[in-house]
């Protein structure tokens, strides 16, 4: 399946785009995964293997915290429009909705003086005392915070962590076993940067906010498989059901993510996704994450396209990752048509 793109991700990976990658298509109930390259380059060079754990970064909040707050929406516990401060009386501005935290229009600014000396509870009370600019509503601006925040907002509900909530409402239905906030066996898990402060990454989460937040991070901080990713891109493909016939999102509610929910429609920003185009027009689901993930559903054509590298490692060299990121998801958008 996908010769063609399986030729230009080797191609890459020998280039040193990425050190390695695990990554899957589904098509129509069929599932085809690959693997090459390395697991890591350093201390040693060892090679990629099946049940690799991957820092999934911004994976998470698709993943987790989208599908748990989306699943309180169905249910009727939140809305949309309503300031979160129903819901997080910690917060204190009255402007912001769940819908600018999910579609990334909250004009929050994020920047935090000496964030990264901060402690956890520092950090948390910096993050809940932050406050929109004047593009509320009307401009798209991509951050952590939001979806940091809907995490605290789901621990209100759920009076525990958001880690174990989305362990026990979302990891757990779903089967994905292997997935974990804290794996136990670094041999499993693909390591990220190399830094001066931290060493070499392997088995934490790379995301400095993540890293202070710890359970109470919405974010970031899930370890996953390609196995365990796939199960999750099937739960979405199949609108809601799971491989093991759990339910764990209406029908309804996964049909409504194929839309701009923007106000205006301006975006191009779905419910916690991105979306994009396919070549005949219909919107997919996408998102991406910091360490080198990233997941593309298409329910239209019954489609998803999994991958999950490393690409961190040992160091960020980001504007060249981006840039053949890009040209091999408009390489799968074009294929799609032709195979």
């Amino acid at each position: 399946m996908y010769s063609e793109l399986q030729s230009k991700i080797k191609l890459y990976c020998e280039l040193g785009v990425f050190p390695g990658a695990s990554y899957a298509f589904i098509k129509n109930n069929k599932i085809e995964k690959y693997y090459v390259g390395a697991k890591q380059l350093v201390p040693v060079i060892e090679q990629i293997s099946p049940g690799i754990l991957y820092d999934m970064a911004s994976l998470t909040k698709v993943i987790c915290t989208n599908t748990v707050i989306l699943h309180l929406w169905e249910q009727g516990k939140v809305a949309l429009d309503t300031p979160i401060t129903t819901y997080l009386p910690e917060w204190h501005d009255t402007y912001v909705t769940l819908r600018h935290l999910l579609t990334h229009t909250s004009s929050i600014n994020p920047f935090i003086l000496n964030r990264n000396q901060l402690d956890q509870q520092e950090l948390k009370a910096a993050l809940l005392s932050l406050k929109p600019g004047m593009d509320i509503g009307r401009k798209v601006t991509y951050t952590d915070t939001g979806t940091i925040l809907i995490g605290f907002i789901i621990e209100h509900f759920y009076q525990k962590s958001v880690q174990k909530v989305f362990e026990d409402n979302v990891l757990s239905p779903l089967g994905m076993t292997r997935s974990t906030f804290h794996p136990n066996n670094l041999k499993d898990v693909a390591p990220t940067e190399y830094s001066q402060k931290r060493g070499l990454i392997q088995g934490v989460v790379h995301d400095p906010k993540a890293s202070v937040l710890k359970e109470h991070c919405g974010s970031a901080g899930l370890f996953s498989t390609l196995d365990d990713t796939t199960l999750f891109a099937q739960m979405m493909l199949q609108q809601g059901c799971a491989v093991n016939g759990t339910q764990i999102l209406q029908k309804a509610t996964v049909d409504a993510l194929f839309d701009d929910w923007t106000l205006g429609k301006f975006g191009k920003r779905s419910l916690g996704w991105d979306l994009l185009q396919a070549n005949d027009g219909h919107w997919m689901l996408y998102h991406t994450g910091y360490t080198g993930t990233w997941l593309i559903i298409d329910v239209v054509m019954q489609e998803a396209f999994v991958f999950l590298s490393n690409r961190v490692h040992p160091r960020d060299n980001r504007d060249e990752y981006l840039k053949r990121r890009d040209e091999l998801i408009g390489l799968y958008n074009k294929l799609k048509t032709q195979e």
